[in-house]
């Protein structure tokens, strides 16, 4: 395996506040590597320190001769008056190529990113479509190391998928290998083969493992329940050797002096692990609600909405009730964020409205939003004021909390209370709307991108938080792992003015590209699903998952009937009788196995007066 860089013992401090230290790191060719941490954790700093755009303040980086490198920022700067074509040609201005091979490298991987039209001026890009020519722009030079800071900012699911596909090392333009920052779990699933996480609560300060995401949770959660229960162990032994010391002289004079010696030491071990440990914090999100149990909150019927002669959606119903878990999914730009806003708008007079249709609202129905753009957030106040709007405390749950225990629970320090908000990174900011919107009861949760910038504990939280929500919650996210977690249906905008409802983003995902296959299943268009009262056609009572469940249990019978058989064989055969031991646990197997089978048939017959009422 061949080396491409190596790290040695890195460093790197920013004033007073130190990143990390002695982190080691190789890349060789083929590896994917993930790297991941808390905000703040300095893996932007590390990224900049792969790519000798900065120096580190200690050890240093073994390069390869004739390695080449390529950074994919957060941020995308183009000649904003050149054309997608041009600005690709212009990354290849310092590369040894003659016109033809240029050409055939940048209209190969505009084909591949699958743009409508290489002509126009990067200016009229939308964001996702800016990221695609970023990503092509990096992979154009054909790096042997691509480097990317959160690829997928921007990007629509399709997007994430089209990046998967050019990551995935099948492709022509598929970099040898990259290392990237990523807060998507399932984005990190499917494109890593290496995971590595900064952090203080390491001894080396980092942890790597081979293998993907989910491996690396495995581990992970190995390893921190070895360091508590290693903190226990050594507290446990720490009191024993401070009870001798506490002794008289004469006593501690029987003793060889090296356990004074390792009782000492043993303390400032015990210390370290302790710091460690308590270097884990996460933030505490919990979303307040008003309690209500009123059994429909809001009600959309056969709502339309347009802009400029273009139908965002039409005839579109929705039903909200306490405990709704609605996602919604569409390329951007399909009209997700207008809905948010209909929605939001139905509680104000002066609210967006929709151009057709009727909303229905319980009364005094509470509605609380996030605000992906932020807009909400003023720059120059500072955070203290950010948390604490009316004062120096909150009120949360009808109690009254400090804002510096307020500020606490989002990880913010108290000597950042004064810091200006516009200071402040992407991830913090996040976490201000996040406590400005646990600070509002609410009957419907509206999240608009809530994961951008957040870091992986905090997802993990929020994920948590949002199952626990009694009232109704809508979200639009591009974090497929949270959509998964948290929604129970999702609305797929098609892009020309088509809703559907589905079960997942997967079957959304099939049906939008057309695919016909079991997998795909079929989706329940919005017009059929809440359509009764208009007297139009269903397409039937079994559900997405049911119909799929209906199709596999017949082949789920004959396997769990062949078991059984099987263990009859083994009960009655000379070997089992002579050994009793033996004989009882065949007999339990064959007991469960009868089970499983009944199971089974009673579930099919359950399944099948389903489908023959539906007809």
């Amino acid at each position: 395996m061949s080396h491409l860089l190596t790290c040695q013992g890195l460093g790197k401090s920013f004033g007073a506040q130190r990143l990390f230290v002695n982190i080691n790191l190789v890349i060789n060719d083929g590896d994917r590597i993930g790297l991941i941490g808390p905000n703040g954790s300095g893996k932007s700093t590390f990224l900049n320190l792969v790519c000798n755009r900065m120096d580190p303040d200690e050890g240093k980086i073994v390069r390869r001769r004739h390695v080449r490198s390529a950074y994919l920022e957060q941020s995308d700067v183009f000649d904003e008056q050149a054309s997608v074509v041009e600005n690709l040609q212009a990354a290849l201005d310092g590369c040894a190529l003659d016109e033809t091979e240029r050409y055939n490298r940048v209209q190969a991987l505009l084909s591949r990113a699958e743009f409508p039209d290489t002509s126009i001026p990067v200016q009229l890009l939308s964001g996702g479509w800016r990221k695609r020519l970023a990503i092509c722009r990096s992979l154009v030079v054909q790096p042997d190391i691509l480097v990317m800071d959160e690829p997928t900012n921007h990007l629509d699911i399709e997007g994430v998928i089209w990046l998967e596909k050019m990551l995935s090392g099948t492709l022509p333009e598929s970099p040898n290998a990259f290392l990237l920052v990523s807060h998507d779990r399932r984005f990190l699933e499917n494109t890593v083969n290496r995971v590595v996480e900064l952090s203080a609560v390491y001894p080396e300060g980092s942890l790597q493992v081979e293998g993907g995401y989910s491996h690396f949770l495995k581990v992970r959660a190995e390893f921190l329940q070895q360091q508590q229960q290693l903190e226990e162990r050594l507290a446990n032994k720490m009191r024993r050797e401070a009870e001798w010391l506490s002794r008289g002289p004469k006593a501690r004079a029987t003793k060889a002096r090296y356990r004074i010696d390792e009782a000492h030491k043993l303390k400032g071990h015990l210390s370290e692990v302790k710091n460690r440990n308590r270097a884990l914090k996460q933030v505490r999100i919990d979303f307040d609600t008003t309690g209500r149990k009123t059994k429909k909150l809001f009600e959309a019927i056969g709502i339309s909405k347009g802009y400029e002669g273009r139908t965002l959606f039409s005839d579109l119903d929705i039903v909200l009730s306490p405990g709704t878990r609605l996602g919604l999914l569409g390329r951007n730009g399909c009209g997700k964020s207008t809905l948010m806003q209909i929605i939001a708008g139905s509680i104000d007079a002066t609210g967006l409205k929709p151009d057709l249709g009727e909303i229905k609202l319980a009364p005094d129905v509470r509605i609380v939003s996030f605000d992906q753009k932020r807009e909400r957030i003023d720059p120059n106040i500072t955070l203290r004021r950010a948390l604490a709007p009316g004062g120096d405390a909150v009120m949360f749950q009808d109690s009254s909390l400090h804002v510096v225990s307020w500020a606490q629970r989002f990880l913010f320090r108290a000597d950042q209370l004064e810091t200006p908000v516009g200071q402040l990174s992407g991830g913090e900011q996040a976490r201000i709307l996040i406590a400005d919107l646990m600070r509002q009861p609410a009957d419907i949760l509206l999240l608009d991108e809530p994961t951008n910038d957040l870091d992986i504990p905090s997802l993990d939280v929020l994920e948590e938080s949002l199952l626990d929500f009694p009232g109704a919650l809508v979200l639009v996210s591009h974090d497929r792992f949270l959509l998964d977690s948290v929604c129970d249906q999702v609305i797929g905008f098609d892009g020309n003015g088509g809703v559907s409802y589905y079960a997942d983003y997967e079957q959304w995902l099939a049906d939008l590209k057309g695919l016909k296959n079991e997998e795909a299943g079929r989706a329940t268009p919005v017009e059929e699903r809440t359509s009764e009262k208009k007297n139009k056609s269903r397409v039937g009572k079994l559900s997405y998952m049911d119909q799929r469940e209906y199709e596999q249990i017949e082949e789920k019978i004959q396997k769990a009937e062949e078991e059984h058989e099987h263990l009859q064989v083994l009960m009655d055969a000379p070997e089992t009788i002579s050994d009793p031991q033996k004989l009882k646990t065949v007999w339990e197997d064959l007991q469960q196995a009868q089970q499983r089978v009944e199971q089974l048939y009673d579930r099919w017959h359950e399944l099948e007066e389903k489908k023959q009422s539906d007809g």
